[in-house]
């Protein structure tokens, strides 16, 4: 396979985020797909804190990440038993389906690109 280019990158990043406007999917800004990819892709646990600290932005940041993720059924939360400070952040069914739907897309539009 080639090498990506810078056009052709930026071309892959274009051909996606139009798909994913298009469908029927959930519309996440930049920073709800990186928490959504973060939990999914990196090890558990996540919480709150880690998350915030991670991206580098406030827990508040975070918190508003989490109630659309939450609303889309992406992600759910709920309090460390083992220190109810904390709120664990986790992984479900629809939010994996969605990112292999989105993965699945990627290579699509991977391929296309790199004709």
């Amino acid at each position: 396979m080639n090498a990506l280019r810078p056009s052709h990158a930026l071309r892959l990043w274009h051909d996606v985020t139009l798909s994913l406007v298009r469908a029927e999917e959930p519309d996440l800004t930049a920073r709800q797909m990186t928490v959504l990819l973060i939990v999914y892709l990196e090890a558990p646990p996540h919480t709150v804190r880690g998350l915030a600290a991670r991206l580098g932005v406030t827990k508040a940041v975070i918190t508003r990440a989490l109630d659309t993720l939450g609303r889309h059924g992406l992600l759910t939360r709920k309090r460390d038993p083992k220190d109810m400070r904390n709120v664990l952040v986790q992984r479900t069914v629809e939010g994996a389906l969605f990112l292999e739907r989105f993965g699945d897309l990627v290579v699509r539009k991977a391929a296309e690109v790199m004709r």
